[in-house]
């Protein structure tokens, strides 16, 4: 991915998530908040709800702050508009099929035009039994400086310059040694 030009807060994210995955295959310890204080301010979950809605089913203070908003219930894709909106629903989507992280670079717009560069990072979360349906995905909300251009008004568009989709790559060929000291 674009990892030497990625946020501080966005490889740790990213490291988070791995780790969270190893979790899973090998039993070592999944991360915890209390080791990333500044960045669950910045985080959110959404949820597949069917029919291009992804709802947000929690945002830390960092983002609703950003936003202007409670932001549960609400739906993500609603933040984008036209093409943009169409190429976030197909990216969201191909998160799931790949079940790896991809990066969204963007630029924030207040109502009165002030702007902040993004960088979102999407990240499937492994699908537990939820009661409510679909499936869901961690996301970072990371502004790239240039936070106090918007002079403390909130961010009311936004609009795509980048995206990162998931990098699969080559399944990478397994190799098992097997040896014998017997000697016949």
């Amino acid at each position: 991915m674009l990892d030497r030009t990625l946020h501080p807060n966005s490889q740790t994210l990213l490291t988070a998530w791995q780790r969270m995955n190893a979790v899973h295959t090998d039993g070592s310890a999944a991360p915890a908040t209390r080791d990333h204080p500044d960045l669950v301010s910045r985080l959110f979950v959404i949820q597949d709800a069917g029919d291009s809605d992804w709802v947000f089913r929690t945002a830390g203070e960092q983002i609703q702050a950003s936003l202007g908003r409670q932001l549960t219930d609400h739906n993500f894709l609603n933040f984008w508009a036209g093409h943009d909106r169409a190429m976030l629903e197909l990216f969201l989507k191909s998160i799931l099929e790949e079940r790896l992280p991809g990066v969204v670079r963007g630029r924030g717009e207040s109502l009165t035009g002030e702007r902040v560069d993004l960088e979102l990072i999407l990240a499937p979360l492994a699908k537990p039994p939820h009661k409510d349906g679909g499936a869901r995905i961690l996301g970072l909300y990371q502004t790239l400086g240039g936070e106090m251009f918007l002079r403390g008004r909130p961010v009311w568009r936004h609009r795509v310059t980048a995206l990162f989709p998931p990098d699969s790559g080559k399944p990478e060929p397994h190799l098992k040694l097997v040896a014998s000291n017997d000697i016949d």
